[in-house]
């Protein structure tokens, strides 16, 4: 059985499962390659192409992305509630620019129904998606 999602154009099901308040996790790659894995918030926009996590710049999280070089990290989102369960896959690139945050805290206030707390320090993580998996 093929768990495959087209990332662009989810079904419902899955759409909506990444539509509820769900903790997540983010995979990264250390620079010795193992792997990264912590709790994240995490959005993701199938007309864009992106999945986003917010960010503080001085995270680890951030700074194996940036270790990464400008082609982005291979990185993987996921969440799991019962026998529902969703990837998304893709490469990571961290951006600074100040539309670019507020998109991703608008869309984190939208699906964690609390607007994150102001801190100059942030970025957004922003993946573009290459592969989806899971069943909503």
């Amino acid at each position: 059985m093929s768990y495959s999602v087209d990332p662009a154009a989810p079904d419902a099901a899955y759409l909506s499962f990444w539509r509820e308040r769900h903790l997540c996790t983010l995979t990264t790659p250390r620079p010795d390659g193992s792997p990264h894995v912590v709790p994240v918030g995490v959005t993701y926009d199938p007309g864009a192409g992106l999945a986003r996590v917010i960010a503080n710049k001085a995270s680890m999280k951030v700074a194996h992305v940036l270790a990464a070089g400008p082609d982005g990290a291979r990185v993987a989102v996921c969440q799991v509630a019962g026998r529902r369960w969703a990837t998304l896959e893709g490469r990571a690139r961290v951006r600074t620019e100040p539309e670019r945050i507020a998109e991703a805290e608008r869309r984190y206030a939208e699906r964690y129904e609390r607007t994150p707390s102001p801190n100059p320090a942030r970025v957004v993580i922003e993946i573009e998606l290459e592969r989806a998996m899971g069943r909503g």
